[in-house]
């Protein structure tokens, strides 16, 4: 023990506010109103899931995930390996997710394990017909992109590629009800593509997000096949349906289902329950709240310029 222990020495100076302050922050923690966690069941933690992510995204795109690639006759070996290690990581991760929600709802009944170790199987077996899909999406994507070389070009390099891939992962759990896991699958590639697709969406097949950048598709949004759909795309929700108390229906339908071969341009925002018929176009910044009969055309009215150049005056632009 060193004299300064002996002699109980007060904190360097500077440091006095140190203590105080972590009891006022203390405080805050206990109103219980969930922006803290402790005392309870582990959360499932975001490098658990991220490291599950790579490992399914392997399984969808062997050898294009930065790993070493692999020999046809080495395939089947990998993947075994990879399957086997995502199945007991995978159960894992969504059995905890089930015990916190479980524990939260105060329920005694929820038969965790099973319902973990049948989330995680679901989500496995589909694999083949995520990879079968996938194949169609980046068709589409090289058919609907004149600057795209190559589909291996595609896999590596298209934010939407990546953004629908994880989405239709997390959808599968999702629709097992597996608590947080799926929000924190899209949230992570909404961060690292620009793209927000929750992963309640349904999304058919041959779909094409082109560039991405800002575009956002909401919870109960229907997305049929060959639907392309440009940078800055809103397709949201454009008011909540409350109860009688004020308080939100949580589960009701308040997105807009976009039928077969749509093309939405930039900027576009469709809102609310809404239906795009087949095979519509909807233009570049368009705010749409209705509903559209099958092969519309939609678009705003050129705007007028003002340039300082005339000329290069045409009409409908004026100069100064």
């Amino acid at each position: 023990m060193d004299k300064c222990e002996k002699k109980n020495c007060p904190p360097p100076p500077g440091f006095d506010f140190v203590g105080p302050l972590a009891d006022k922050i203390c405080k805050t923690y206990e109103d219980c109103k969930g922006v803290n966690h402790s005392e309870g069941y582990n959360l499932p933690r975001e490098k658990e899931v991220l490291k599950i992510l790579d490992d399914l995204m392997e399984l969808v795109f062997p050898g294009f995930g930065g790993r070493d690639s692999y020999s046809h006759g080495a395939l089947k070996y990998a993947a075994s390996e990879i399957v086997a290690r995502c199945y007991a990581n995978l159960r894992g991760l969504i059995f905890r997710s089930f015990r916190f929600s479980c524990g939260a709802q105060h329920k005694d009944d929820c038969n965790c394990p099973d319902m973990a170790d049948k989330a995680a199987r679901l989500l496995l077996e589909a694999i083949p017909e995520i990879r079968e899909t996938m194949k169609l999406d980046i068709q589409a994507a090289f058919d609907g992109d004149p600057a795209a070389r190559t589909l291996d070009e595609i896999i590596i390099s298209y934010p939407g590629v990546k953004a629908i891939t994880i989405q239709r992962m997390a959808h599968l759990l999702y629709h097992e009800q597996v608590p947080l896991i799926p929000r924190m699958m899209t949230e992570h590639a909404h961060r690292i593509t620009g793209i927000d697709i929750h992963p309640g969406a349904h999304l058919d097949r041959g779909i094409f997000i082109d560039h991405g950048t800002g575009v956002v598709i909401g919870e109960t949004c229907e997305i049929g096949d060959g639907v392309k759909i440009y940078q800055g795309v809103t397709l949201g929700a454009v008011s909540f349906p409350k109860d009688g108390c004020g308080k939100i229906i949580k589960g009701a339908k308040r997105h807009p289902s976009i039928r077969k071969n749509v093309t939405i341009y930039a900027g576009a925002t469709i809102l609310g329950p809404v239906e795009i018929g087949e095979g519509s176009v909807i233009g570049g910044n368009v705010w749409l709240t209705q509903s559209v009969t099958p092969g519309t055309r939609i678009s705003i009215a050129p705007p007028d310029l003002t340039i300082k150049n005339p000329q290069q005056q045409s009409p409908g632009m004026y100069w100064i």
